[in-house]
Parts: C-alpha cells; sequence; structure tokens
C-alpha cells in the first residue's frame, strides 16, 4: 500500500461538512482539522497497483464542499 497524505481547502463554512461526507466514505486512515492554507489533512493508504489520482479524485475530490486538494505522496526514507 502507498502511503498519501491529502490537504483539502474547503469552501467557507463547509469544512465540518466535508468532514463528516468523508468519515462516512471510510478511505482514510487518519484525518485532521488544520490551521493555514488548507482546513482538513488526510492520511490514506492507497491500495497496491491503483493509480493515485484516479483513487483521490474518484474517492476525494467528489466531496461537495471542497475547493482544492494537495496530495503529498510519500517514499521509503532509506
Amino acid at each position: 500500500m502507498n502511503c498519501v497524505f491529502v490537504q483539502i481547502r474547503c469552501k467557507p463554512g463547509k469544512t465540518y461538512a466535508v468532514a463528516d461526507a468523508l468519515v462516512l466514505k471510510e478511505v482514510h486512515s487518519e484525518m485532521y482539522s488544520t490551521s493555514g492554507d488548507y482546513d482538513l489533512l488526510l492520511k490514506l493508504y492507497i491500495p497496491e497497483g491503483q493509480d493515485v489520482g484516479r483513487f483521490i479524485n474518484d474517492q476525494i475530490s467528489d466531496v461537495g464542499g471542497i475547493e482544492r486538494t494537495l496530495t503529498t505522496l510519500t517514499f521509503a526514507a532509506f
């Protein structure tokens, strides 16, 4: 499985609704509310062989109230 982090910027006043909708999808490992340019941080494990972009698009980006996402891929350090 590939670990990725997705930062989500929500439309004003929609953070709680977006978080609730994502919880129901049960695709993330961890979710945090954050300060700064983005409102939510998700830790996801993408199944082996799945395209990361397509997974994010199909599972995350279709939630109403999301303005923008930023995905960070992770790799083995050593």
